[in-house]
């Protein structure tokens, strides 16, 4: 597929062929849920930990006689019956990563990037740099290339001028093309890529 290429002046100075396997494949949402919730479940730390009658501190002696007292029988004062007893069935710390195939995971990138070309919420820049770092810059870069929305923006590596001029604006992110995610790409409505950012992308998945 044939999409235009633009300049920081907003204007197209010429047009890049994207590959059709990448940039215009029919979507599946399917992927694209599952690779989201497994991007979010990897983020948790799953830390949180509940202590359980065995892990509690003290109940080493019988409460009171077995036998005799009328009252129900009770072999530790930190059972969970007990104020101060352990918790039954809490959470413990474990891992709640999920993994997915890696053919999944290509699946709902492609599925992204074509749902964005395929809307028009694709921009490739001839080059993009923000050489002042100022954040006004970059607010007028993005007005003059018609970025009204939120906004992902794609370098092929960290541009420290980009990031720095980007960081506070409401809205816009920074990304290296390899660290782009289809959670992302879900939040973000229009993506803004260079040239080398969508060649180096072709170059790994071609």
């Amino acid at each position: 597929m044939q999409i235009n290429v633009y300049n920081m002046d907003g204007e197209v100075v010429d047009t890049m062929e994207l590959s059709d396997s990448i940039f215009a494949i029919e979507p599946s949402e399917d992927a694209v849920y599952r690779v989201m919730l497994a991007q979010l479940a990897n983020r948790r730390q799953g830390t949180r930990k509940t202590k359980t009658r065995g892990f509690v501190r003290g109940g080493g002696r019988k409460p009171y006689r077995q036998k005799g007292t009328g009252r129900a029988r009770q072999g530790s004062t930190r059972a969970p019956n007990h104020v101060g007893g352990g918790v039954v069935f809490g959470p413990t710390t474990r891992s709640h990563a999920i993994k997915l195939p890696k053919h999944v995971r290509r699946l709902a990138l492609f599925s992204m990037l074509s749902s964005k070309a395929g809307s028009e919420k694709l921009v490739v820049m001839d080059k993009l740099n923000i050489e002042s770092g100022k954040t006004r810059d970059m607010a007028a870069f993005l007005k003059r290339i018609g970025a009204d929305s939120t906004t992902l923006l794609v370098t092929r590596d960290v541009n420290q001028g980009v990031v720095r001029s980007a960081r506070n604006l409401v809205g816009v992110k920074t990304s290296p093309v390899n660290a782009i995610s289809v959670y992302d790409l879900l939040k973000y409505d229009r993506l803004i890529a260079t040239r080398e950012a969508l060649k180096s992308l072709e170059e790994v998945y071609a």
